[in-house]
């Protein structure tokens, strides 16, 4: 599985946020929700059209977003 078999993004669908495909649900959410203690089954109890694979993808694809990200230097 790769999450660009969940992910998609298009500039009409949520200004061209990464959403999974066929629905609304932003990674952002995804991972907001996990972050605010929401389990894979509370995510997929509360959004009937989002699996397991989903959740999984979104986490992957956001892993690989920050992997891929310039450092800046902070000032100290």
């Amino acid at each position: 599985m790769t999450y660009r078999d969940f992910i998609t993004s298009d500039h009409t669908v949520m200004l061209g946020k990464p959403v999974i495909k066929g629905t609304r649900l932003t990674v952002e959410l995804i991972l907001r929700k996990l972050g605010e203690g929401a389990s894979h089954a509370d995510l997929v109890h509360m959004y009937p059209n989002l699996t397991n694979d989903a959740i999984q993808a979104a986490l992957q694809y956001a892993a690989e977003v920050i992997a891929n990200e310039e450092h800046l230097e902070t000032a100290r």
